[in-house]
């Protein structure tokens, strides 16, 4: 979920955006445009994209936004068949190895996240997320940048949510001093977490790097509460990912993330921590 792993790929051949959903969808779009007997210009001139672009969407290149997709179903007059579409399509904006995960997260009933290398994704701010991806090696293209970004503010429609899920973050102190992207971009990420934390159904801990004692050294990971009261873990490293779902390994993880929580600042010391770090920057 990139700063708490889902790094965008560059596209390998099994993985084309013109194949599976995205593809289906690019079809179904020039059919519904044909039938409606209109050119790609005429489309792109009503809902506000270029012909070239939608050439893009229906060839299966690039993936549609949320918006356009809405646009595109009511201009056309295809009844919801596109909009039916648009959750699938959202979910092919990630790599494959996070698409299990993102569809558990958006369904999620509760979510706990440990951070250790990077704000997690969805307290990121945009400029954040954008500094996060360009600063990926071997480098990302422009657009896969931008779809991964995309795909980053996707997932924080979750804050949205009703009813809503409850969300804990414990997140390493080293994590809120590094100033990816400069010290304004940190400024403005700490002011988000600030504010989220300030939902009734998030919170958010800090973890001090002077502890003596630390319960979770093994690296960053997510517990996933689904919606049909199952509990699944995520961890990921160097791009490689994996949901575990093996019961004796989640409650390990479980007793960690509870010795986190113990032994981080309280919600309320970690707000006024954060604030402290804001003077600093």
């Amino acid at each position: 979920m990139a700063g708490d792993g889902e790094v965008p790929e560059q596209r390998q051949a099994e993985d084309e955006p013109g194949r599976g959903v995205i593809g289906a969808f690019g079809r179904q779009l020039k059919l519904l445009r044909t039938r409606a007997g209109m050119e790609r210009a005429e489309l792109g001139r009503r809902v506000g994209y270029s012909a070239d672009t939608i050439a893009s969407y229906e060839q299966g290149r690039r993936v549609p936004q949320p918006r356009f997709i809405e646009q595109a179903d009511e201009v056309l007059g295809a009844g919801g068949v596109l909009v039916a579409l648009k959750e699938e399509v959202g979910r092919a904006r990630f790599p494959v190895f996070f698409q299990d995960a993102a569809r558990l997260e958006a369904k999620a009933s509760a979510l706990n996240v440990y951070a250790v290398y990077a704000v997690p994704g969805l307290l990121q701010t945009e400029s954040y997320a954008r500094a996060v991806f360009h600063m990926e090696r071997p480098l990302l293209s422009d657009e896969v940048i931008e779809e991964g970004l995309a795909a980053r503010l996707q997932r924080q429609e979750i804050f949205k949510r009703r009813p809503a899920p409850l969300m804990s973050f414990v997140i390493e102190e080293a994590v809120l001093r590094r100033p990816l992207g400069g010290t304004q971009v940190l400024r403005e990420t700490l002011e988000r977490i600030l504010l989220v934390g300030q939902s009734r159904n998030v919170e958010i801990q800090v973890m001090p790097t002077a502890r003596v004692d630390h319960g979770a050294l093994g690296g960053p990971f997510t517990l996933i509460d689904t919606d049909d009261d199952q509990r699944i873990a995520y961890a990921e490293v160097q791009d490689h990912s994996r949901l575990h779902t093996d019961a004796k390994y989640v409650c390990t993880l479980e007793a960690r993330y509870g010795i986190l929580r113990s032994q981080a600042l309280t919600p309320t010391e970690s707000a006024a921590f954060i604030v402290q770090l804001m003077g600093e920057t």
